[in-house]
């Protein structure tokens, strides 16, 4: 492997990507590249995801699987992914400001994660509710809001 890799100047030009996002590093997939940038990770495909918005990322003798903050599942074969793997932990967890867990007065509990686009200065709260209960039931989903003014409040943002 050399030293200095570099991205086709082809792949490079094709990347949607925004003025001023840098090519951090990349590694070839079966049906083309995977390309992390310090604001999205690029797929094979063209699809841009940027970083605020993957929730799960993990790597197996396949390759990269990801799930988005909108529930969809990705995926891509990479025989030697380089860097990739800590360019991509290192990219989602730069979005994290928040990440705590409540137990909720009714039963089970709450994850509450603030995400942050890079560069930006405001972010949004998710929640992730245990297994087993239901995000839609709004007795559960008031606790939760009350949980989150509690942490906010604590935490003064």
């Amino acid at each position: 492997m050399s030293l200095f890799r570099r991205l086709p100047s082809d792949v490079r030009k094709s990347l949607a990507t925004t003025s001023g996002e840098r090519v951090l590093t990349f590694a070839q997939a079966d049906e083309g590249y995977v390309v992390a940038t310090d604001l999205a990770l690029f797929l094979p495909d063209g699809e841009r995801v940027p970083w605020e918005t993957v929730e799960r990322a993990g790597w197996d003798d396949d390759g990269l699987s990801l799930t988005t903050s909108d529930g969809r599942r990705l995926s891509a074969r990479v025989a030697e992914p380089h860097r990739l793997p800590e360019a991509v932990r290192e990219r989602v967890n730069s979005t994290i400001v928040v990440n705590k867990y409540v137990r909720l007065p009714s039963r089970g509990g709450v994850r509450l994660v603030a995400r942050r686009a890079p560069g930006a200065d405001a972010f949004t709260w998710n929640f992730h509710f245990d297994e087993g209960l239901d995000p839609e039931d709004p007795g559960l989903r008031a606790q939760a809001e009350q949980a989150l003014e509690g942490l906010r409040r604590t935490m003064g943002v």
